[in-house]
């Protein structure tokens, strides 16, 4: 079965159209993993959740920032500032939509192929079976009948290093701020939310979240997105898949059932520009 890991959407639908149709994608034969972020900032969010989620059991997505921004906005949490979101929050099928995005993991594990999928990394000082675990307590919250109560304290960027002994919303917080933020840490593990850039602009003591020298997943092959200023990484198990489609950049599927694995990319026209929100 061909398997293809794509990038941040972000609303991009028609370039997502686009990039299906290069991939002869086939949805009664293929699968789709998604890397999270399938809303915000882009022209069509409604029609691209709305796609991805009528894949059922032929499509796979992660939880991103963006995606856990869109469930604060309909909590009243945070104001939708364009018009993209508040599409969906006035959509007939909304409250469908936003529960079904819920339900979505931080976390994916193939064991036949291998490979794990999350949106923004996995924290350097975690193990994968440990990363799985702390997955799994965020996503029980945001099943639950208390999935507002995160929401409301989701925002922050402390705790910046992790603690076996954090409880409660700060121990959330940093599992969700490590799946779905996180791109600079030092060596001790503090994470940096405030730079954004490629490799080479962070501030020093700071390195990519995968260049760790502890790093205790260095054999487990990652797929990730989240970083579109990253650029080509040359770092074993690694592979990035946010190209910056909205922002002018590409649109990235890997196929990942087969090895070599393969990148296909289409150039995109963007909606947005660096520094617009």
């Amino acid at each position: 079965m061909p398997i293809y890991a794509i990038g941040d959407l972000q609303g991009c639908y028609t370039d997502l159209q686009r990039l299906l149709q290069h991939i002869h994608f086939n949805a009664e034969t293929d699968m789709l993993w998604f890397a999270g972020d399938l809303v915000n900032r882009g022209p069509d969010s409604l029609s691209s959740l709305r796609f991805v989620k009528s894949l059922g059991d032929s499509a796979i997505s992660v939880l991103g920032n963006h995606d856990l921004h869109l469930l604060a906005v309909a909590e009243g949490i945070k104001a939708a500032k364009n018009k993209d979101i508040a599409a969906i929050i006035a959509a007939p099928d909304c409250d469908e939509l936003l529960h079904w995005l819920r339900q979505r993991p931080l976390l994916h594990h193939d064991q036949q192929h291998t490979l794990t999928m999350v949106h923004a990394g996995i924290y350097p000082l975690w193990s994968l079976q440990q990363a799985q675990t702390h997955a799994q307590e965020l996503e029980a919250m945001l099943r639950s009948e208390r999935y507002h109560e995160f929401l409301h304290v989701m925002y922050g960027n402390k705790p910046a290093i992790w603690n076996n002994d954090l409880t409660g919303m700060d121990r959330l917080r940093f599992i969700c701020n490590s799946f779905t933020r996180m791109r600079y840490c030092n060596p001790k593990g503090r994470l940096d939310m405030a730079d954004k850039g490629a490799p080479g602009s962070q501030r020093e003591g700071y390195l990519p979240w995968f260049e760790h020298p502890q790093r205790k997943t260095r054999q487990d092959p990652i797929v990730f997105g989240h970083w579109s200023t990253l650029g080509q990484v040359d770092v074993e198990h690694i592979y990035p898949l946010d190209t910056g489609c909205v922002w002018g950049g590409q649109l990235t599927a890997l196929r990942i059932d087969r090895k070599p694995m393969q990148y296909f990319s289409i150039d995109c026209p963007g909606t947005k520009r660096p520094g617009k929100t």
